[in-house]
């Protein structure tokens, strides 16, 4: 490849999609962000694939003239996509769907029957559409002859047809909570190949594997070189564990990353095999698969979600830089006081899923300011994420990233709640990016060194205890 090239990573999430541009040395030139929309087909809430593939397109089209080389998606893994048309897989037969529609009670109870065990695909038992697995058997019914003919595919995935039209899977995209994976046999599951799935189903590559260029009409229409080649892509958390290997603090030793955006995601890059039946699958721990198809203890819970039903605000307010300091300045009254917030905020998910999320001490009553509202959940993110770790056996070394990544009580809470381990920050935007750079460049190395947490000062322990205390009551 020539020395001026550029790359593209395409990063649709849940909250955000995100298209950035790239050096080939691994510096951002420019990045462009949309929120993504509500959006609700035939009854039911979807995935906005038209919209998101209108804006993408004019995206692109600001690059025109860029010398592209590569283009990578990422995507998060709750969602899949139905190709059909013409006999050729040309076209989605119905709107992908977004994965916090309800199932109808009657569907996921018979789908639960046919699930295989934890112990054979590490994907517990997950609310609405989180378990892939569940959408699929649920769109089968309600799509049943297009289903019956369709090409199915991840929806990371997805993003490499609308740019190549060539349809592949990939194993980080078919190895998150979706049923649909078995890790120790690096092949579909017992019931995907049972009940045909695993047929209809893309062919299986790597996520670094090139799926094709970019195709003639996408290139004619966005002013992008006709032979940029599209990868396959990779499951969002995973792009994030990737971009940490090529850190020297984390490279192959025992260390956990925490990816932090609308989903909290704990992944351990275990020194030894953690067998699946270590893991307690009521509480919201699973098994990821990184892209070369291994293992990875994981653990999760909907922090963004969360934190934004608390505060009510665009959830950027509680790591502007601006008001770090104030919020800072929060914690010992809320420390002293034992202000606390109950999980969880998002029945279902995370390690107390049957939590009645309640305040106790709650900061309206005794503060005026909005910033101890913020403060105090940023320590409720701490006390969840340390809860979390340890279902994992997470030890030694932790790198937070993400979008909270510079939430400085979020962070500094956690640092203090585990003094063993040596907690790290990266960059808060771009990791998911940066890791998906790896897939075209392995030996690719960030922009700087990580910056290690001070842990935050007052009582951390007894605050924990108390909180602890009340949270394992919660009945499972």
């Amino acid at each position: 490849m020539a020395a001026a090239g550029v790359f593209i990573v395409v990063d649709i999430g849940k909250t955000l999609s995100k298209v950035t541009l790239w050096t080939r040395a691994g510096q951002m030139v420019d990045r462009k962000v949309r929120p993504n929309s509500a959006c609700e087909k035939d009854g039911v809430r979807c995935l906005d694939a038209d919209g998101i593939g209108d804006w993408l397109r004019a995206a692109l089209r600001d690059w025109a003239g860029h010398p592209v080389e590569a283009i990578v998606p990422v995507a998060h893994g709750a969602g899949f996509a139905a190709l059909g048309g013409n006999g050729g897989g040309d076209a989605l037969v119905f709107a992908p769907l977004d994965y916090e529609q309800a199932i109808p009670a009657e569907v996921m109870a018979a789908y639960r029957a046919e699930r295989d065990p934890f112990a054979i695909t590490g994907s517990p038992a997950l609310p609405e559409g989180l378990n892939l697995g569940a959408q699929v058997y649920w769109m089968t019914q309600r799509h049943p002859e297009a289903m019956a003919d369709a090409t199915l595919l991840p929806w990371a995935q997805y993003w490499a047809w609308f740019l190549t039209g060539r349809a592949v899977s990939e194993v980080t995209s078919l190895g998150c909570h979706t049923d649909l994976w078995s890790p120790a046999e690096a092949r579909f599951s017992p019931m995907a190949r049972r009940l045909g799935w695993a047929d209809r189903f893309a062919p299986v590559v790597l996520a670094s594997d090139v799926v094709g260029t970019l195709r003639p009409d996408l290139a004619a229409e966005t002013g992008l070189p006709p032979g940029a080649q599209v990868l396959a892509g990779l499951h969002d958390s995973n792009a994030a564990l990737l971009a940490a290997r090529g850190l020297a603090e984390i490279a192959d030793a025992e260390a956990t990353i925490l990816s932090t955006g609308t989903w909290f995601v704990s992944m351990r890059l275990a020194r030894e095999a953690v067998p699946i039946t270590d893991l307690p699958e009521g509480r919201d721990t699973l098994v990821n698969v990184d892209v070369l198809g291994r293992p990875v203890p994981s653990a999760r819970f909907m922090g963004g979600r969360e934190i934004e039903t608390i505060i009510q605000l665009d959830t950027r307010r509680i790591d502007i830089r601006p008001d770090q300091p104030k919020l800072m300045d929060e914690v010992p009254a809320l420390l002293r006081r034992r202000t606390m917030m109950m999980p969880t905020l998002a029945p279902g998910f995370g390690p107390f899923p049957a939590g009645d999320a309640r305040w106790v001490n709650a900061p309206v009553e005794w503060q005026g300011t909005w910033y101890a509202r913020r403060a105090a959940v940023c320590l409720y993110a701490a006390l969840v994420a340390d809860t979390a770790l340890d279902l994992i056996g997470s030890k030694d070394r932790l790198l937070i990233e993400g979008r909270f990544a510079e939430a400085e009580v979020f962070v500094r809470a956690l640092a203090a709640l585990r003094p063993k381990t040596e907690v790290f920050v990266a960059n808060a935007h771009n990791n998911v990016s940066f890791g998906a750079l790896r897939l075209i460049d392995p030996g690719l190395k960030a922009d700087g060194a990580l910056r290690r947490v001070e842990p935050l000062a007052g009582d951390l322990d007894s605050y924990r205890a108390r909180w602890r205390d009340a949270a394992m009551s919660i009945p499972a």
